[in-house]
């Protein structure tokens, strides 16, 4: 029979899964009903504990379609770390990175209470210990190092996969650039009014001052567009649209910079 699977913010039914003792049909429908609910939601396995049932049972489907069942699984010896991203029906359309033992050992047992021992690894391995946590009453979350726990935490927060919270800020650092840019060609607007105004000798004076500022606004521009793209970075979710912005602000920028230095020319 094919049950519901429990999500987020529902919490699993108790604490930690009870072993199991007695080896009997209400085990084995149990273990039916979780291939049930593995086929119908087309996902690679299940802990008793997300459909709502205490008992230390897991259900993984191979690659060939078959089933592994898992009574009291108890992991013996880890080897090695890795990170990979993973996902979870609990967390529905959600992912996050955490960091698993690359392999594991593990002692089960089957429907006739036979104890046999497991070695996992690669994909195997991070399934069957995200499937683990749920026998603790507990998910991959808590296995999140700090700015991945917060990253997530905002991503449950928007049930969104990317943390919307940081999807495309206002306001950036980068501004404050690009505000001593336009300050710089005022400036550089003044002198040119300004050389119409005085006689030659002075115009040669301020065509110098010109060029300085000129100079000055070109550094700024190369500073901004490089900085612009570090602190983008830090903003993943919209990377493309921020280099859009980035590219096209320093364009503009550049080109109202040769248009005043342009104009400068001919009349300083």
């Amino acid at each position: 029979m094919i049950k519901e699977i429990i999500t987020y913010p529902t919490p699993p039914s108790v604490e930690y899964a009870t072993d199991v003792r007695v080896f009997n049909e209400d085990i084995f429908s149990l273990i039916e009903d979780m291939k049930d609910t593995i086929e119908a939601n087309s996902i690679d396995g299940l802990a008793a504990f997300q459909i709502g049932s205490y008992y230390n049972v897991i259900v993984i489907k191979k690659d060939d379609g078959t089933f592994l069942e898992l009574i009291n699984p108890r992991i013996i010896s880890t080897k090695g770390r890795v990170v990979t991203t993973e996902r979870t029906a609990y967390f529905p359309n959600l992912s996050a990175d955490v960091t698993r033992f690359e392999t594991i050992s593990l002692i089960y047992q089957d429907r006739e209470a036979n104890q046999h021992s497991l070695k996992a690894d690669g994909n195997l391995s991070i399934l069957i210990q995200r499937k683990i946590d749920y026998t603790f009453g507990s998910s991959f979350l808590n296995k999140l190092n700090k700015e991945e726990k917060k990253l997530f935490q905002k991503k449950l927060e928007f049930g969104s996969d990317i943390a919307i919270s940081e999807s495309c800020p206002t306001t950036f650092k980068r501004d404050y650039i690009i505000k001593i840019i336009n300050v710089v060609m005022i400036a550089m607007v003044a002198l040119v009014i300004a050389s119409l105004l005085v006689e030659n000798k002075m115009s040669q004076q301020l065509w110098n001052y010109q060029i300085y500022l000129f100079t000055t606004s070109v550094v700024l521009n190369i500073i901004y567009f490089f900085y612009a793209q570090y602190e983008g970075k830090q903003f993943s979710s919209c990377t493309s649209c921020q280099i859009g912005n980035i590219i096209g602000t320093t364009v503009i920028s550049l080109v109202k910079l040769s248009a005043i230095m342009l104009l400068s020319y001919f009349i300083m």
